[in-house]
């Protein structure tokens, strides 16, 4: 028995351009309204700000515009204000992230254990991210006060200070008021992103390693640490980020001061740009700051990659 081809000459033709349309075509249509929005408001400011970067655009002297190439960032290599800003915001982040990821871990690690009042305390830990930063920042300027505020009589009453005095006054002092501010502020992040990842890790092999007679410092190096270090690496990452363009605090509690000993880059483009209206240099600042970042966060996530496969 012969079989007769009914298939409609051309069908096949006309099938391809509309299963190509709607595979390859039709879900980008769906995401432009967010690619669109997305571009309208990271990537056109963005762009603009690393063009100024280039120019000279100071509001006090409106005729002298124009592009300058690379001259800012020659400025900023014979800027003594610059190195003394790039100096204090490592110090700034690396004694911010150091107390703050070591609390948010014993923290994360003790939330992840059962005792009594365990809400309480987990309402309490989570309390200070909840706090809007100018208001933190009024409330540690506060406690620092040495007229009205504890923290220096306490200090005094230990033996750590000789009288109660002005901290965020002392130039060799100053930064530990922030940085105290900044580590009670971030700890609850640290807190809830590694007690989620401590929650992932299988019991099963927590019994078997008693089983074993491990101690818990080995339970510790053998199976918590290899599960969170992934988590360890992005978290360090991101907040290292945030704290180096975290200016809230610092422009609060001593706006800088005093003589700049505080004075970090974030803080540093805050005061070029508003302060002495120069928007070209302050974008150098900020492109420096970007670049540094970027490199960081480059290196970290190849850490990160190597971690995972380990």
């Amino acid at each position: 028995m012969t079989t007769i081809d009914t298939a409609v000459p051309g069908k096949k033709s006309r099938a391809r351009p509309t299963f190509y349309f709607r595979y390859m075509v039709e879900p980008y249509l769906y995401l432009t309204p967010a690619i669109v929005l997305i571009a309208l408001v990271m990537l056109v400011p963005l762009v603009i700000g690393v063009s100024y970067a280039f120019q000279a655009v100071n509001l006090l002297r409106p005729f002298q515009s124009g592009w300058v190439g690379f001259a800012n960032f020659e400025a900023l290599w014979s800027d003594r204000k610059f190195w003394l800003a790039l100096t204090n915001t490592f110090w700034w982040t690396l004694g911010s992230i150091f107390f703050q990821f070591f609390l948010g871990l014993g923290l994360a690690m003790l939330l992840n254990t059962q005792f009594h009042g365990k809400r309480i305390v987990q309402a309490l830990v989570f309390l200070p991210w909840a706090v809007p930063t100018f208001l933190s920042a009024l409330t540690w300027a506060w406690l620092f006060n040495p007229t009205i505020g504890p923290l220096p009589h306490w200090l005094a009453a230990l033996g750590i200070l000789s009288e109660p005095f002005n901290i965020l006054g002392d130039k060799d002092l100053a930064m530990w008021g922030p940085v105290t501010a900044n580590v009670w502020f971030g700890i609850p992040f640290f807190a809830i992103t590694l007690l989620a990842a401590l929650q992932s890790i299988p019991g099963e092999l927590y019994e078997a390693a008693e089983i074993d007679g491990a101690t818990a410092w080995q339970t510790f190096t053998k199976i918590t640490l290899p599960f969170l270090a992934p988590m360890i690496a992005i978290t360090v990452m991101l907040r290292t980020i945030w704290i180096a363009n975290f200016a809230d605090l610092i422009f609060v509690m001593t706006g800088g001061g005093p003589a700049n000993s505080t004075q970090i880059l974030s803080t540093y483009i805050f005061t070029t740009a508003f302060r002495k209206l120069d928007f070209g240099y302050a974008s150098a600042i900020a492109v420096a700051l970007l670049g540094l970042l970027l490199i960081y966060a480059a290196i970290l996530l190849v850490l990160r990659r190597k971690l995972v496969k380990i």
